[in-house]
C-alpha cells in the first residue's frame, strides 16, 4: 500500500518550483492560478526572494502548498495518472495536511491557497511578535520532551507541537518558557535546544484565536469528500468524514501534529511506500519512526517525477 504525504513549514526555500515551472505548462498554471486566488504574485517571491518574505508564514504556507501541488499534477497529466488511483492514503505535516486535502480532492486549488493565506495571517496576529517561541529538542523522545515541557512551563505555556521522529520533538509556547526548557535539556537527558527561526508560537493554546479564525473560514469553506482516506495530525488516525476533517483542521492550530505516530499507524494500516511530494523533510522521519523496511521517495523536480511515473 502506498500514502501519498506533504511536507510542512521550513522545507520553503527562494527557487521553490522554478526549474518545475520551467520544464512544465502544466505547474505554471498551478503557480498563475495560486496567485490569482491571493492577488499576489506568490510565484514571483517563491522565485526570486527576498527569503525574509518568502519566510512569513502566511506566504510560506501557500508557497509550500503550490509547490507540492504543481509536483503532484505534473505527475498526473505527464505522468497519465491520478492520486485517487495510485495513492491509498494522503497525510500532510502540519500545512501539508491543507495540500494533502487538496490533492484528495477535498478543497480546490484556489480554495487551499486561501485557507493558508488566513492560516498563515491569524497564526501571526495571534501572537504579539517577540512574545512566543518554539526550539526543537534533538535526541529527545515524547516522553522526556513532555516531561522537560512541564518542567520549564512555571505557569507560562510550553508544550510539546510537534513529535517528528523518535529523536526530534518541536516545543511551543511562552518565549521565556521555551528559554528555560532550551537551559535545562541537559537535566532531562536530551542533547540539546535550538530556537526555531519561526515567527510565531504554532500548535499551542496561545494560538487559540488563529483557531477561532479558522474555525470561521471553514464554515465559510467546508471540506468536501475526500478521494483517499488522510491520517489526521491530530488523532494520527485515519479520517474520511468531511465534517470530522473540519473539525480535525480547527483543532490541529493548537493541538500537537502527531508526525511520528501518522507514519507508524500508516506503516500499521498496511502502508510500505510513503512518497514525499514537494520536498525531503518527511522521508526521514518517517524511516525513524515507522522503521527502515518501508520505502521512502521523495519527488520535486523533474527528474524525480519522471522516475517515479515510471514506477507507478
Amino acid at each position: 500500500m502506498r500514502a501519498f504525504v506533504f511536507p510542512g513549514q521550513g522545507s520553503q526555500k527562494v527557487g521553490m518550483g522554478v526549474d518545475l515551472a520551467a520544464a512544465s505548462a502544466v505547474a505554471r498554471e498551478v503557480f498563475e492560478e495560486v496567485d490569482d486566488a491571493l492577488g499576489q504574485k506568490l510565484s514571483a517571491i517563491m522565485a526570486e526572494g527576498p527569503e525574509e518574505t518568502l519566510t512569513l508564514t502566511e506566504n510560506a504556507q501557500p508557497a509550500i502548498m503550490a509547490n507540492a501541488i504543481a509536483v503532484l499534477r505534473v505527475l498526473e497529466q505527464e505522468g497519465g495518472l491520478s492520486l485517487a488511483d495510485k495513492a491509498d492514503f494522503v497525510a500532510g505535516h502540519s500545512l501539508g495536511e491543507y495540500t494533502a486535502l487538496c490533492a484528495a480532492g477535498a478543497f480546490s486549488l484556489a480554495d487551499t491557497a486561501r485557507l493558508l493565506k488566513l492560516r498563515g495571517q491569524s497564526m501571526q496576529a495571534a501572537v504579539p511578535v517577540g512574545v512566543g517561541a518554539m526550539a526543537a529538542l534533538l535526541g529527545a523522545d515524547i516522553d522526556k520532551a513532555s516531561a522537560l515541557a512541564e518542567a520549564a512551563a512555571e505557569g507560562q505555556v510550553c508544550t510539546v507541537a510537534n513529535d517528528n521522529d523518535p529523536s526530534q520533538v518541536v516545543i511551543s509556547g511562552h518565549r521565556e518558557a521555551i528559554e528555560r526548557a532550551i537551559a535545562m535539556v541537559k537535566d532531562h537527558g536530551i542533547k540539546r535546544g535550538v530556537l526555531l527561526p519561526v515567527s510565531a508560537p504554532f500548535h499551542c493554546p496561545l494560538m487559540q484565536p488563529a483557531a477561532d479564525a479558522m474555525a470561521e473560514a471553514l464554515d465559510r469553506t467546508p471540506p468536501g469528500a475526500l478521494a483517499v482516506p488522510l491520517f489526521a495530525n491530530v488523532t494520527a488516525a485515519m479520517v474520511t468524514d468531511p465534517a470530522d476533517v473540519k473539525r480535525l483542521l480547527v483543532e490541529q492550530v493548537t493541538g500537537r501534529v502527531r508526525w511520528r505516530e501518522s507514519a507508524i499507524a500508516m506503516r500499521d494500516a498496511g502502508v510500505d511506500r510513503f512518497v514525499e511530494l514537494g520536498g525531503k523533510v518527511l522521508g526521514p522521519m518517517i524511516t525513524r519512526s515507522a522503521g527502515g523496511d518501508v520505502g521512502v521517495t521523495s519527488v520535486v523536480g523533474m527528474a524525480d517525477i519522471e522516475a517515479l511515473a515510471k514506477e507507478l
